[in-house]
């Protein structure tokens, strides 16, 4: 294909996720009640699934200071128009968040015709892989890194006296950034073994620096969370594992690459002779 036909195919994948995001968008828009009641505000109830399963922690620790029967903020609006527009945009976040594997799918089908046989091979399943690992952060996100800091600080006051009356945009802001930001670091096995196959990672260099890396999700869970230890503790240790396991996976595509390297060798030598 000519660079004019590779852009044209391009611009076709682009079209085709964009309209993905559209309809996602579109279908989130019209589910108002559930979009904002249910999904955007559950985490400002006390009654919201993360609030009771740290109550039943807590009795069944005996620590009932865990359970909480209201949340200690409120949240308001202060512009004519906020509501409508934070409805289209939060609408429009909710389609991008959705259409995530489509449009992976169609930039991954972009690529991989201009990959090698063997790197398609090699590559099996990383669709479904991205796929699932962002789901599986995104949920972290929204059922345990985004209560904790939106629970810690809305209700954080310097004086009894003080209101904590939160803007929308506020709490809104917080809670997309805290999902969506641990669904993208979920996506560190990925990106190891993308790395691991292109040569550019070792499991030797991983062990060698594990203690860099400890510093270093130690920071991003200071980012993304609030500055409250508990909740940097929650958010660094399913990253730690991700971590250990990316070195496995590293490990695993080190022997992949050495014993094809050998094969290529053998053959090579063997034509030789």
């Amino acid at each position: 294909m000519s660079f004019i036909d590779h852009l044209e195919a391009l611009r076709w994948h682009i079209i085709r996720s964009a309209i993905s995001i559209v309809i996602f968008a579109t279908a989130a828009f019209f589910a108002k009640d559930f979009l904002f009641h249910d999904l955007i505000l559950g985490p400002s109830r006390a009654d919201f699934w993360t609030y009771r399963m740290f109550c039943k922690f807590g009795q069944w620790i005996g620590a009932p200071d865990l359970c909480m029967d209201k949340v200690g903020f409120i949240i308001q609006n202060r512009e004519m128009s906020g509501q409508l527009t934070m409805h289209i945009s939060t609408s429009f976040m909710v389609g991008l968040v959705l259409a995530f594997p489509y449009t992976f799918w169609e930039i991954w089908r972009f690529i991989k015709p201009g990959l090698y046989p063997h790197e398609q091979k090699n590559s099996q399943g990383a669709v479904f892989f991205v796929s699932v690992l962002f789901a599986l952060g995104l949920m972290f996100g929204y059922y345990i890194a985004a209560p904790l800091s939106i629970n810690f600080l809305a209700s954080y006051t310097v004086d009894p006296t003080i209101e904590n009356q939160i803007d929308l945009q506020s709490y809104l802001s917080t809670l997309t950034t805290m999902s969506i930001s641990t669904a993208f670091v979920f996506e560190l096995p990925m990106i190891v073994f993308f790395l691991a196959k292109a040569g550019l990672i070792t499991p030797e260099i991983m062990r060698l620096y594990r203690k860099h890396a400890i510093v270093v999700i130690l920071i991003i869970a200071a980012v993304i969370t609030p500055p409250d230890i508990s909740a940097q503790i929650i958010v660094t240790i399913p990253i730690l594992i991700l971590y250990e396991l990316s070195i496995n996976i590293a490990r695993v595509v080190a022997r992949s690459r050495t014993a094809t390297l050998n094969a290529q060798l053998a053959e090579n030598n063997g034509v030789s002779s």
